[in-house]
């Protein structure tokens, strides 16, 4: 069985190398992006290619792209692998980013200026134009009535867009991709088999990352029996490690997800992973000068700033002697949860001082051997700042990747 290739989506994720983790500061002459590193330029291969949205990169017409200007026309002038720095052999896919226009009435490009995107930008693949189906039947709730309506709108729009991308690609450069959209196994049925009719051989599964895991596999059940030998399906934006075989056994050949580098920051507790399927909790020790929530509580008197200033300085200093073995455990989680006192409150801090010691106690970023632990040690448990929390990000994207060569190795 072939191992499924995972593709890293692309939202302007990228690291300063010039960033002095002692001193927060970084060289005054560093350019965004050019200067900066991207997983693939830290790790040997953190995933087989990367995945950009034409959403991303140009916006929804109305100047909120994640890209400057200058970004935006250098993009198109390089296209995406020269653009990236991309190693050779690491694949590129576009898609139009449709969950940034979810709540629009219909989508934001034409036909045209998508496949101008994926043609000028040099993709290996490119993802018909579709339009995100809202929600799922459940045994509680069937949808129905106007709301059916809307989903069936939105399935048949995207097949429509789906017909006329693959009429206007016969003579392109990259594979297109159709996209299947439903809100049951059934209209799921209905549009691989449709895309299928149509003459694609590349399928993407698109709107699924709101389905729990069984709910995937029943669609992946029922769209198996229409899957000839040579069909790629693609699961838009969801990975799963626990389901890395339970996909592929399905006919699923490639996946995609940004979920390990959000968890780096947005989890309440799996901040750091490991490639056994375990999570440690970051050590949260936020900016006195640029964290909101804190600024705010200082400016309203709740917080007196010279005393937030100095736990700051010491919960900090603590944490980098804790990793040069310094310091014990004890003075460490006290300097630690005494700043978490602060700005979070002894309810939330007594919540979290059981997951700190776990994380300080195990050490985990000594035991791992990757490029990021290996440099910043201690300070990739730090919860604090783009610098840190991204590239503990970086860490989880490499470790999903190794976890997944690994579950189809011991399946010899």
């Amino acid at each position: 069985m072939a191992r499924l290739k995972y593709f890293f989506p692309d939202s302007q994720d990228f690291v300063d190398p010039s960033f002095d983790f002692v001193k927060e500061t970084r060289n005054e002459h560093r350019v965004r992006q050019r200067d900066d590193l991207y997983p693939h330029e830290i790790f040997e291969r953190p995933y087989d290619g990367m995945l950009v949205s034409k959403a991303v990169v140009d916006g929804l017409g109305t100047g909120e792209s994640k890209y400057t200007r200058a970004q935006r026309l250098r993009f198109y002038r390089e296209g995406m692998k020269k653009f990236f720095r991309l190693p050779e052999g690491m694949e590129t896919m576009g898609d139009c980013g449709a969950f940034t226009y979810v709540n629009k009435e219909n989508p934001p490009y034409t036909v045209d200026e998508v496949i101008d995107f994926y043609e000028s930008s040099q993709f290996d693949y490119g993802v018909s134009m579709d339009h995100i189906v809202f929600g799922y039947d459940t045994p509680k709730k069937i949808i129905t009535g106007t709301e059916k309506d809307e989903c069936e709108r939105r399935r048949q729009l995207t097949l429509k867009l789906a017909k006329e991308f693959l009429d206007k690609t016969k003579d392109k450069n990259f594979i297109p991709y159709g996209v299947a959209h439903g809100w049951n196994k059934e209209t799921y049925r209905d549009s691989v088999a449709s895309l299928l009719d149509m003459g694609y051989t590349h399928i993407t599964m698109g709107g699924m990352i709101p389905l729990k895991t069984p709910q995937i596999i029943e669609v992946l059940d029922e769209i198996q029996p229409l899957l000839s030998e040579g069909i790629k399906v693609h699961l838009l934006g969801i990975a799963r490690p626990e389901s890395f075989m339970d996909f592929a056994k399905r006919g699923v050949t490639s996946i995609d997800s940004t979920t390990p580098l959000q968890q780096a920051f947005k989890d309440k507790k799996r901040n750091y992973h490991k490639v056994d399927g375990s999570a440690y909790v970051a050590l949260r020790v936020p900016q006195l000068d640029g964290n909101v929530t804190l600024s705010r509580k200082i400016k309203s008197g709740a917080i007196d700033q010279d005393r937030a200033r100095i736990l700051e300085r010491k919960a900090l200093s603590t944490l980098f002697d804790y990793g040069d073995r310094k310091v014990g455990l004890e003075p460490t989680i006290q300097a630690l949860m005494e700043y978490e006192n602060l700005h979070a409150g002894e309810d939330k801090a007594a919540k979290v001082e059981a997951d700190y010691q776990k994380t300080l106690q195990e050490r985990p970023w000594e035991a791992c051997q990757c490029a990021i632990c290996q440099k910043l040690g201690i300070h990739v448990v730090i919860f604090r700042g783009a610098e840190r929390n991204r590239r503990r990000g970086f860490h989880n994207i490499q470790v999903l990747y190794k976890r997944l060569v690994q579950t189809f190795a011991q399946q010899g």
